[in-house]
C-alpha cells in the first residue's frame, strides 16, 4: 500500500532533507571533499587505467602507472606555478612604489578638481593594506603553502582514494547496483553510464577549453608585450573553471599589472579587450562544442551552486559543485518524479528538437494561411 502525502508534507521534508545534507557536507568537508575530487579524478582516468588492464597488465600494476601518470602531470603544474609566483614575488616592490605614484597622480587630479577640497582617504593606507595583504599571501603561497596539516592530508589522501577506488571500481559499481534494486537494474546501469559520461566528458572538455584559452590568452599577452604572459595566461585558463567570477579575476590580474607596469593606458585597455573578444568565443563556442550540453546548467542555478558551494567548501565548493549539480541532473532525470528538479537545473536556453520541429511546422502553417495554399 502506497502512503500519498500531500504537496506541502513532501516539500517540509525535503527541506530537511537538504538542511541535513548541508550540515553533514560542513562538518565532514575534510573528509567528503577530498574524496570527490578523488572520484572524479578516478571516473576521470578510468578509461586508461581500462585500457591498461586490456592489453594485459595487472590490475593492481595498471592502477599504479595511472595514478603516477596523474601525480606527474600535478606535481609538473605545481612546479610551474611556484616557479612563476617566486619570480613575482621579486617584482612586487617595484609594484608598490609605482601604485604609490598613480595614487599620488590620482589625489593631484581629485584636489584640483573637487572644489580644491582635502581628499577625505587616505591613499597611502590603502597602498599599505594592498601590498602588505600581497607580501602575506605570496609568501603563503610560496613558502608556507606545504606545511599546513590540512593540504598534507589532502595531498595524501586524494592518490590514496584514487587507487582504492580505481582498484575496486567494478565492485564498487555492482554494489551499487545491487542497493538499488534488481528490478531496476538496467536504469541504474544507465545511470551510472550517463553520469560517467558527464564526468569525463566535463573534465576532458574542460580541460580542452583551458588549453585553448591558455595558447589565446598567452599570445594576446606577449604580443603587448606584457611581463609574466603565460603565468597570467595559465592562471585565468584555470580560473575559468569558476563561471562568471572565474574570468573577471583571471582579466583583473593582468589589467592591473599593465596599469602598474607600462607607460601608456592603452595596455590595460588592450589587454581588456582582448580578454573580452576571448571570453566571448570562449562562452559562445569552445565550451558549448567541446564540453557539450550535458553539463550545462540555467545561470540561476549556477549562480546558487557556485555561492552555495563557496559557503560550504570555500574555493573547493565553487569548483566541484558545477559538475556535482550536473550529475544530479543526470540522475533526477532518469528517476520517476524528480523530472522537474532535473527541469529546474537544466538549461532552459537550450531548445530540443522537438521545439525546433513544432516551431518549424507553426511556421510553415502560417506561411501557408498566408498565401492561402
Amino acid at each position: 500500500m502506497d502512503l500519498k502525502l500531500p504537496g506541502y508534507i513532501r516539500l517540509f521534508i525535503g527541506l530537511i532533507i537538504v538542511v541535513l545534507v548541508v550540515t553533514i557536507m560542513i562538518q565532514a568537508k575534510m573528509v567528503l571533499a577530498p574524496l570527490l575530487i578523488a572520484v572524479l579524478l578516478a571516473v576521470l582516468i578510468s578509461p586508461f587505467t581500462s585500457w591498461l588492464d586490456k592489453i594485459g597488465i595487472p590490475p593492481l600494476i595498471s592502477v599504479f602507472i595511472s595514478i603516477i601518470a596523474l601525480l606527474g602531470v600535478l606535481t609538473g603544474l605545481g612546479i610551474f606555478f611556484y616557479n612563476q609566483l617566486l619570480g613575482f614575488a621579486g617584482e612586487l616592490t617595484a609594484l608598490e612604489a609605482r601604485f604609490g605614484e598613480l595614487l599620488d597622480l590620482l589625489n593631484v587630479f581629485i584636489t584640483q578638481h573637487v572644489d580644491d577640497t582635502a581628499v577625505p582617504i587616505s591613499f597611502e593606507s590603502i597602498q599599505k593594506a594592498i601590498f602588505q595583504y600581497l607580501y602575506e599571501n605570496i609568501g603563503t603561497l610560496t613558502e608556507g603553502i606545504i606545511a599546513t596539516a590540512s593540504t598534507i592530508t589532502v595531498a595524501f589522501m586524494v592518490p590514496i582514494y584514487i587507487i582504492f577506488i580505481l582498484y575496486f571500481r567494478r565492485f564498487l559499481i555492482e554494489f551499487v547496483l545491487q542497493a538499488l534494486g534488481s528490478e531496476n537494474r538496467q536504469r541504474s546501469e544507465k545511470i551510472i553510464h550517463n553520469v560517467k559520461n558527464v564526468v569525463q566528458n566535463y573534465i576532458v572538455g574542460m580541460f580542452f577549453v583551458i588549453c585553448i584559452l591558455v595558447v589565446l590568452n598567452f599570445i594576446a599577452l606577449y604580443s603587448l608585450g606584457i611581463r609574466h604572459a603565460l603565468l597570467f595566461a595559465v592562471i585565468a585558463g584555470i580560473l575559468n573553471i569558476i563561471p562568471f567570477v572565474g574570468p573577471f579575476i583571471g582579466a583583473t590580474l593582468p589589467i592591473t599589472y599593465a596599469l602598474l607596469t607600462m607607460d601608456s593606458l592603452w595596455y590595460p585597455i588592450g589587454v581588456f579587450l582582448c580578454f573580452y573578444v576571448i571570453q566571448l568565443f570562449e562562452s559562445n563556442l569552445f565550451t558549448p562544442k567541446i564540453v557539450g550540453g550535458k553539463v550545462a546548467m540555467n545561470p540561476l542555478m549556477t549562480i546558487l551552486a557556485l555561492f552555495v558551494g563557496n559557503h560550504i567548501w570555500g574555493l573547493t565548493g565553487m569548483i566541484l559543485f558545477i559538475p556535482g549539480m550536473a550529475i544530479l541532473k543526470v540522475i533526477f532525470d532518469e528517476i520517476r518524479g524528480m523530472e522537474p528538479y532535473a527541469y529546474l537545473l537544466g538549461d532552459i536556453r537550450k531548445v530540443t528538437k522537438e521545439e525546433k520541429d513544432a516551431r518549424l511546422r507553426n511556421r510553415i502553417r502560417k506561411i501557408r494561411e498566408r498565401l492561402k495554399i
